[in-house]
């Protein structure tokens, strides 16, 4: 017989019929060759890696994305697609998700705030596009005006463009700044309880006199209802980081808001070249990640996730204040990471150790743990980037190096 006819025999025979004369012995033998353990890069590498007991902080890589994004992610590099199309298909559901009449996946928050200022600069004008950041003698806009309590580094995101800052305090000192150059006027909502101008003055300016108006909501979800609080409220255009209490890619973010403001940002972003937004590069799996990761977040059942996060304070809580000389104190914050956050305070006095000892003997520890708001006799807590169990080892560790401390 040929060899073709041999494969085609073979491949007709049925699959019970063949396990019918495997003999028993070897039909029940274990594996020859059991799984092979799993790669673990950071050992290899001698990172570490630990308990995140602190937040959602960059440096510490966000926060962790779940199995559905990275069983979506994974899918995703199986297959090639068209930047565009996924980014219109993506951008469109997310737009409904948010309430935004057009939205776009970027690579972050900052990025987002650059390519939204952008794209009000140029609008779909390509010759303007090329241009950028160079605005002297092309007729557009360079003048972005802020609040001075709205003042941080992240705002070099817009200046990325070309513009120039203009700080002010009141609401008649941007009367005041407002003219024919001004492109934007730009909010940064964790610190809207710093500004005497609120979100919905501000608005209510820029509508006054027809000029855009953007927020950066970076870290500010949860609650879930800030995703579509500011689309609702009439901002031109909104950005937060993807990689936080979404639980999307680290390196992904949303610009969500007015159609003609996100098309225009589009023709900074990649698969085009020769513009500002080249390096923000997002790709299809960053993408597509993003948008589960999202639309999952959305529907969660956010009370029984608020629940979780109490009992696990709860636990942290008991545990350290046991601690002669140890007192604590749990508050939520009411702009930005709106989550249970525990406070562990002592006498120093009693408990003969400064909060950076206590920080290094954490990190230091079997396993390592981090931990936020180190000052000199206190250190806070928070557990929603905890896997689950972890509550429990971070407050048996801090109760043991608080009880060593005792004096």
């Amino acid at each position: 017989m040929q060899r073709r006819e041999l494969i085609k025999l073979f491949s007709l025979i049925p699959y019970a019929g063949s396990a019918a004369i495997i003999p028993w012995s070897t039909a029940n033998a274990a594996p020859a060759n059991p799984p092979a353990e799993k790669r673990n890069v950071f050992k290899e590498l001698g990172v570490r890696t630990f308990i995140n007991a602190a937040g959602t902080y960059t440096a510490m890589t966000g926060s962790l994305m779940h199995d559905y994004v990275l069983d979506i992610i994974q899918s995703a590099a199986t297959e090639f697609c068209m930047l565009d199309e996924l980014q219109d298909k993506v951008g469109e559901k997310i737009a409904t998700l948010v309430h935004a009449e057009a939205a776009v996946v970027t690579s972050g928050a900052f990025s987002g705030m650059t390519l939204g200022l952008a794209g009000i600069l140029t609008g779909m004008d390509q010759k303007k596009v090329a241009q950028l950041p160079h605005l002297d003698g092309t007729g557009m806009r360079s003048e972005v005006i802020i609040q001075k309590a709205h003042e941080i580094v992240y705002n070099h995101a817009l200046k990325n463009t070309g513009c120039k800052l203009i700080y002010v305090e009141t609401a008649e000192e941007a009367e005041q700044a407002i003219n024919e150059r001004t492109a934007l006027l730009h909010f940064l909502n964790i610190e809207a309880d710093k500004g005497k101008i609120n979100q919905e003055e501000w608005v209510a300016l820029g509508r006054k006199h027809n000029i855009p108006t953007s927020i950066d909501i970076a870290a500010d979800v949860p609650p879930v209802s800030n995703l579509w609080k500011f689309n609702d409220m009439g901002f031109s255009f909104v950005v937060i980081s993807g990689g936080k209490a979404i639980r999307g890619p680290q390196s992904a973010g949303l610009l969500m808001g007015k159609k003609e403001i996100i098309a225009a940002a589009r023709l900074h972003m990649p698969p085009r070249g020769f513009n500002i937004g080249r390096g923000f590069k997002v790709n299809k799996e960053e993408i597509l990640g993003m948008y589960v990761a999202l639309d999952k977040y959305i529907k969660e059942d956010h009370d029984k996730e608020w629940k979780a996060w109490e009992t696990a304070t709860a636990v942290i809580d008991n545990a350290a204040k046991s601690v002669s000389g140890v007192t604590t104190s749990i508050t939520v914050p009411a702009l930005g990471n709106v989550t249970p956050t525990l406070q562990i305070a002592w006498d120093a006095g009693k408990v003969k150790l400064s909060g950076k000892d206590l920080q290094e003997k954490l990190r230091s520890g079997i396993p390592s743990i981090e931990i936020g708001g180190v000052k000199d006799n206190s250190i806070t807590v928070t557990v929603w980037m905890l896997k689950p169990g972890q509550e429990k080892i971070v407050a048996g560790r801090i109760k043991e190096e608080l009880l060593k401390a005792v004096g």
